[in-house]
């Protein structure tokens, strides 16, 4: 199965849902009346991708139904994939593009923060890059274990220091490290970090201060979020994003979720790129994002016209 139709059978649940909405509102006729345009709002927002963005692809829509002289709502439906691709946030090229890098994950525990990690390891690792772990979530022995697991998969040397010590140090290390050994790219797990309690995200926020004034390299600040939590997410990120100025986002879970235009409206709502999206668990299954591959998987084609 090539890698559109993995997100494609990943995101059927969140097309299953947008196209029950979509054909109630066909039902009633495909008049481009009032009724539609709010009915077809009503439908994206309901699609998690964010009142904000749905707002915006509507009246995109509408203009160009006017400048065009669309007949019907099937008309308009067949320009909504292009319309939903081009609302997210361009750019993030720079990340995972091959330049020398240090990227920090971060996010809240459950995320997949640190298999997204391994997974990247990894792909860098095949593509020739040398790369250097490290494992700043000193919190949770599991998650130093975790990522030397993974360390070994992708056969990299990882940074760690023993439970409970201070995560900035570890990342001090790091870096310090990276440079005797002439790693190009350098991936930083952090602790899960609750966006609520303020300690937490201002010790996230110290240590991403201290990568950003000590490294070499540039610097980069990727948030992991989880598909399935919704709107959950987009708070999230938005705190995230408040604390640490982010430079991209990876969605992960995307498999099975009915919530996946949550990656649309943290996009546009933020002004990040979707760096990269996972559909599983296996080392293959985190792979670039295109938003067109993105959008089609997500809303489908509509052909039933009468």
């Amino acid at each position: 199965m090539g890698f559109f139709d993995r997100i494609s059978e990943g995101l059927s649940r969140s097309r299953d849902k947008f196209k029950e909405q979509m054909n109630v509102l066909l039902d009633r006729g495909p008049d481009l009346d009032d009724e539609f345009w709010d009915g077809l709002e009503e439908t994206l927002i309901l699609a998690d991708i964010g009142g904000a963005a749905a707002s915006e692809i509507v009246e995109n829509l509408r203009d160009q139904a006017t400048r065009r002289a669309l007949p019907d709502a099937y008309a308009v439906l067949d320009l909504l994939n292009d319309q939903i691709a081009s609302t997210f946030t361009p750019g993030g090229e720079d990340v995972f593009g091959g330049g020398p890098a240090v990227v920090l994950f971060v996010g809240i525990n459950g995320t997949g923060k640190t298999t997204t990690v391994g997974k990247l390891a990894k792909e860098a690792t095949d593509a020739g890059r040398t790369v250097l772990l490290g494992s700043a979530d000193t919190f949770r022995a599991a998650a130093i274990e975790q990522l030397e697991v993974w360390a070994r998969r992708a056969n990299v040397p990882v940074c760690t220091r023993e439970r409970g010590s201070d995560p900035a140090s570890v990342c001090y290390d790091t870096l310090e490290r990276a440079e005797q050994e002439g790693a190009d790219l350098v991936l930083v797990d952090t602790a899960g970090r609750l966006h609520t309690s303020a300690d937490l995200m201002r010790e996230l926020e110290k240590v991403v201060a201290v990568v950003r004034k000590r490294s070499n390299l540039p610097v980069f600040t990727v948030l992991v979020i989880d598909a399935t939590t919704g709107q959950n997410g987009l708070q999230q990120a938005r705190e995230f994003d408040r604390a640490l100025d982010l430079d991209g986002v990876i969605v992960t879970k995307l498999d099975g979720t009915a919530k996946g235009g949550i990656a649309l409206a943290v996009s546009h709502e933020l002004e990040l790129p979707v760096l990269k999206i996972g559909v599983g668990e296996g080392l293959d299954d985190l792979k670039d994002f295109d938003a067109h591959d993105f959008a089609r998987a997500l809303v489908g084609d509509f052909d039933e016209r009468g």
